[in-house]
């Protein structure tokens, strides 16, 4: 089985590209609906939502624009790397099945495998706004990517990123990557901004006269968001930011800041997201976002995405709980120095396949 994945190295490229959950509703209805309100009169957000789709952040290459036809969006769907890595999967399992060659992706013995197609959720198909399929959740630029400074801008995230997943000591917890360490939202969606990812792309809305509270199906993050207005940014850096919320009619305003420098996040501490959060029909939220940093980008960029109404509510993600990896990479630590070996993990190993060795 020739299989060069580049699951790991793409992951966080496509920010958590986005195959068993509902596909995105259409904003039904979109410029007529007149949302519920809460008891004290504001527009009612409240429930469990599913960013789950295949659709990315960025526009992926040969996508013709930001609204896409049936067939092409097949295409997009086919060319998907979630999409790529299940058809693999599947063909390795039939072949084994068939005794045609030996289980090389799936078996247990294969060092670079986190786990299999089973545990991942990201979604049935492209995501829809109106109706319409959109092969991007950035609608400016219009060409649908990040609008980075300069080479280096692009690198600072990138390494953000990696660093996470980099050869690591092992002397104590605290020299782990924050995804080892269940820390807030490893890969991102929590936010801001919100994307989708491998699974665990469902979140929850809870509202009360003076705040709102965003919680992440991904570890539990919660965001808690004070609404008073457009009182001043707090100067700590925060997980998930220093956030102020208000309603302008149907739609709750979300200004972030001061995000903890350690967070995957899309923004430095010069930077500011804002988001909207737009009740758009019974079973549909539309989630609309602008990112500034001048640090980083060229120019403000825009993005987009449906919150569709789940059946299903949070479950528990149980991150530490019976877990040994982190007792077992330490001692692990301990051994390699043992062995007089250098003493880290192998880089770009992620949730689902590692880059294959050549």
């Amino acid at each position: 089985m020739k299989y060069a994945s580049i699951l790991a190295s793409v992951v966080w490229a496509l920010a958590g590209a986005p195959l068993a959950l509902a596909q995105s509703a259409p904003a039904e209805g979109a410029s007529t609906y007149t949302p519920p309100r809460t008891s004290w009169g504001a527009p009612d957000m409240q429930g469990f939502f599913s960013s789950a789709s295949i659709t990315t952040i960025q526009r992926p290459q040969g996508a013709s624009g930001l609204i896409v036809s049936e067939e092409e969006a097949a295409k997009l769907f086919n060319r998907n790397i979630y999409t790529r890595v299940a058809k693999e999967e599947a063909e390795d399992e039939r072949a084994v099945t068939k005794g045609e060659e030996e289980l090389t992706l799936l078996t247990d013995a294969n060092p670079d495998r986190g786990y299999n197609r089973f545990w991942w959720d990201p979604g049935n198909d492209l995501g829809k706004i109106n109706g319409q399929y959109r092969s991007s959740w950035i609608v400016e630029p219009a060409n649908g990517q990040i609008p980075y400074l300069n080479a280096a801008a692009r690198a600072t995230r990138a390494a953000t990123s990696e660093e996470q997943y980099a050869d690591l000591g092992s002397d104590n917890p605290e020299d782990r990557g924050i995804p080892e360490r269940c820390m807030w939202g490893f890969t991102g969606g929590s936010g801001p901004v919100l994307y989708n990812g491998m699974y665990n792309n469902n979140y929850q809305i809870v509202q009360t006269p003076t705040h709102v509270m965003l919680q992440s199906e991904m570890i539990h993050d919660a965001r808690v968001i004070p609404i008073n207005g457009k009182r001043a940014h707090g100067a700590t850096p925060k997980w998930g930011g220093d956030s102020i919320g208000w309603y302008e009619g149907d739609t709750l305003v979300v200004e972030t800041m001061n995000v903890e420098p350690k967070q995957n996040s899309y923004i430095s501490l010069k930077g500011k997201v804002t988001e909207r959060f737009t009740r758009v029909s019974e079973s549909q939220i539309l989630y609309q976002y602008t990112v500034e940093d001048p640090t980083r980008y060229s120019q403000p960029w825009k993005g987009e995405m449906p919150l569709n109404v789940s059946k299903e509510p949070i479950y528990e993600y149980a991150c530490h709980e019976g877990n040994y990896a982190m007792f077992n990479t330490l001692s692990g630590g301990r051994a390699y120095e043992r062995a007089g070996r250098k003493n880290g993990i192998r880089k770009s190993i992620f949730a689902g396949v590692a880059e294959a060795k050549e």
